[in-house]
């Protein structure tokens, strides 16, 4: 149950050590969190025909057909929401723009922290969604340096968001202080848009809503991943490169949303990455620049860069070996970019950026012989 709109949070953490003290046990993170750097580091414009919003008629009808409580289970253990929400919040990356996309406004929800060009907090499809919905004084708790747990409490919040997120056990003790939260189903920063999309539509007691959201939105892929059929069945991989240590690959597996979002468009990961991959849960791994050479039967490679560093990996008596380094069927995103950033998708990010992904995408493939 969350606490009482009049509970102030210091007094939430007074409870929160007074309930530590008498259990004898203190929580110790189960978990790492990702810098939200190309998002983790997590439909825009999202046209009526292609989403699903809600008004207060069809609130009061979901309300009326949805049958409360709802348990939603996840890697802390579950949430439980005891009536429809009216208050949402999200925290860390991506959750609010599902929110969004399904015509939901939280109370408050976290500033990106990668990506953006102002201080606003907002990437532009954010934005762009929010003055869709009317909105142009949003509750963006500033906590790119950590949780702003007493915004959040401020907020009074009926449920907290972080399907795609990176909390850790303690986060999750003292949010839950507040709110039920909705957290990651196994892993932090391994959570696909799709999942992103059902557990937090979920939270908001809005599944079918969140249903209709996916089939909308790989029905739009699908249809933009047509228009460039020289793309299908090719390899890909997305590698990064540091020009400060080029010793060290950093591969994004399938397992990531960026890795995903790939397959989605009707590329694969070559057989020598994927076989490399010891834990198929992990969003990434680390190879050394002596096993470049898993990355040769790559068709193209995507990375966070820019041309001075393609030419640096370039000029590497290792990294310079890679065929697709070779031939230059690279595509390096300019880092901090709002295209950066919507490496890590979902509905309103895609739809906001896929035609000019799709475009370098296109311009790396026709450099493969």
């Amino acid at each position: 149950m969350k606490a009482s709109r009049k509970t102030t949070w210091s007094a939430l953490l007074i409870s929160a050590a007074l309930a530590v003290a008498l259990t004898g046990c203190g929580s110790e993170s189960n978990s790492t969190t990702e810098s939200n750097t190309a998002g983790n580091t997590q439909a825009v414009n999202a046209a009526a025909n292609t989403e699903t919003t809600t008004n207060t008629a069809e609130s009061a009808s979901e309300e009326a057909t949805s049958e409360y409580p709802i348990t939603i289970k996840h890697a802390f253990g579950e949430a439980v929401i005891e009536s429809k929400p009216e208050r949402v919040v999200t925290i860390q990356w991506a959750n609010h723009d599902v929110a969004l996309a399904l015509g939901v406004v939280p109370v408050g929800f976290s500033a990106a922290n990668y990506g953006v060009q102002d201080d606003s907090g907002l990437l532009p499809w954010t934005a762009e969604k929010l003055q869709e919905l009317g909105v142009d004084k949003p509750n963006v708790f500033q906590d790119t340096d950590g949780l702003d747990f007493e915004a959040i409490s401020d907020a009074n919040p009926d449920v907290i968001l972080a399907a795609y997120s990176g909390i850790t056990q303690e986060d999750y003790d003292l949010l839950s202080k507040i709110a039920p939260v909705v957290a990651y189903q196994t892993t932090p920063w391994v959570t696909t848009w799709r999942e992103q999309v059902l557990y937090n539509a979920m939270g908001m007691g809005m599944k079918a809503e969140g249903e209709q959201l996916i089939k909308d939105t790989e029905n739009f892929i699908k249809e933009k991943a047509s228009q460039h059929p020289n793309m299908q069945g090719k390899k890909v991989v997305w590698a990064n490169f540091s020009a400060k240590d080029l010793s060290q690959i950093h591969v994004y597996t399938p397992a990531d949303p960026r890795g995903e979002f790939l397959i989605d468009l009707g590329m694969t990961y070559p057989e020598s990455v994927t076989k490399a991959i010891t834990d198929a849960t992990s969003y990434s791994m680390k190879l050394s620049a002596e096993n470049a050479d898993i990355l040769n039967d790559a068709d193209i490679l995507i990375s966070y860069g820019d041309d001075s560093l393609y030419e640096a990996v370039k000029a590497d008596p290792l990294l310079g070996k890679i065929p697709a380094i070779q031939r230059g069927s690279v595509i390096f995103i300019g880092n901090g970019t709002p295209l950066a950033a919507s490496g890590n998708p979902n509905p309103l990010s895609i739809r906001y950026t896929i035609d000019e992904y799709l475009g370098l995408i296109g311009a790396a493939i026709d450099k493969v012989k």
